[in-house]
């Protein structure tokens, strides 16, 4: 599913574009946009799959890997070794192929890549079609991982946010910090306190950041 995700989000990118970046409002009108984008899904899969919990069956899910004493269940193996390895590609396109400079050129100097003859719309589709792509794969293994349903991505919006923060703006090594962070720190809280606490540990973590270190913990000062 992912080059059908990556054109969905390149063509995402257009229509918002042509109805707010291009006239100068990109801001809370664009974040407005995505999250009627972000409902209209929700509505859409409630009437045609419905509101129930939805899982899948795999002959790996249920089984176990042991090394050392050490249980590993493969439904948690298998989406942190394809996340990994993900995550390992994104960042030698990011760094090493012209594309991939483009799209961390664009953040930091949109008019220093125009003047390299670079089109900033035609580098923000690609980035935005790459992100949506991601994130269909994201949403492949997290099935593997636990049941969802139709709203389960708004309980995943503020990980997402407190990582990208508390890692630092553009640092890979930053993000895997942070998501190891967050992550073993909910497991703990859910295992010795009460699960519902869990979800807020992300914005325990995000509220100092943005307080103390804004650049987050492996991000660069501007």
């Amino acid at each position: 599913m992912t080059p059908p995700f990556f054109l969905l989000g390149v063509l995402l990118y257009r229509l918002y574009h042509v109805c707010f970046e291009h006239r100068g409002e990109a801001a809370l009108q664009g974040l407005a946009f995505f999250f009627g984008i972000l409902f209209i899904t929700e509505v859409a899969l409630v009437l045609t799959a419905g509101a129930d919990y939805r899982s899948v069956t795999a002959s790996y899910i249920g089984a176990s890997l042991t090394l050392g004493g050490i249980t590993l269940p493969w439904r948690m193996l298998v989406p942190f070794l394809v996340s990994i390895g993900m995550i390992g590609l994104l960042h030698q396109f990011l760094t090493r192929s012209f594309t991939g400079r483009a799209i961390l050129a664009v953040s930091q100097d949109e008019l220093a890549l125009r003047l390299m003859g670079v089109s900033p719309t035609r580098i923000k589709a690609i980035a935005f079609g790459i992100a949506t792509a991601s994130a269909a794969v994201a949403g492949s293994l997290l099935i593997i991982i636990q049941p969802v349903e139709p709203s389960i991505g708004r309980d995943f919006i503020g990980r997402a946010f407190a990582v990208v923060v508390l890692g630092g703006m553009g640092s890979f090594y930053g993000m895997l910090l942070a998501s190891m962070i967050l992550g073993i720190t909910e497991s703990i809280v859910s295992d010795m306190w009460n699960p519902s606490w869990a979800p807020a540990i992300a914005f325990g973590f995000l509220l100092p950041t943005l307080a103390f270190r804004s650049s987050g913990l492996l991000g660069r000062k501007l």
